[in-house]
């Protein structure tokens, strides 16, 4: 699990069938000062609603995601678990 920012959006003409009308987002994780993104964007599932330049809380619990997709076989791994207020 980690804090990130939503850097951009996803589009797949081609996914599993457990993805259908998922929202697709690019993630890169933040910082201890919580303002400075660092490494790789992530791809993650969005059913939140998250935006983009948007704080939000990751978890990598496949697990936790196929019960999000409601499909045992599906190959989300990385899921927008929270959004955070912000102040």
């Amino acid at each position: 699990m980690y804090y990130g920012r939503v850097v951009g959006s996803a589009t797949a003409t081609v996914k599993h069938r457990s993805m259908t009308g998922a929202k697709l987002l690019l993630v890169m994780a933040l910082q201890a000062d919580g303002q400075t993104v660092e490494g790789d964007p992530i791809l993650v599932v969005d059913t939140l609603g998250a935006g983009w330049d948007e704080k939000v809380i990751v978890t990598s619990d496949g697990i936790g995601a196929r019960d999000l997709m409601h499909d045992n076989t599906s190959p989300v791994r990385w899921s927008v678990l929270a959004i955070p207020d912000s102040r």
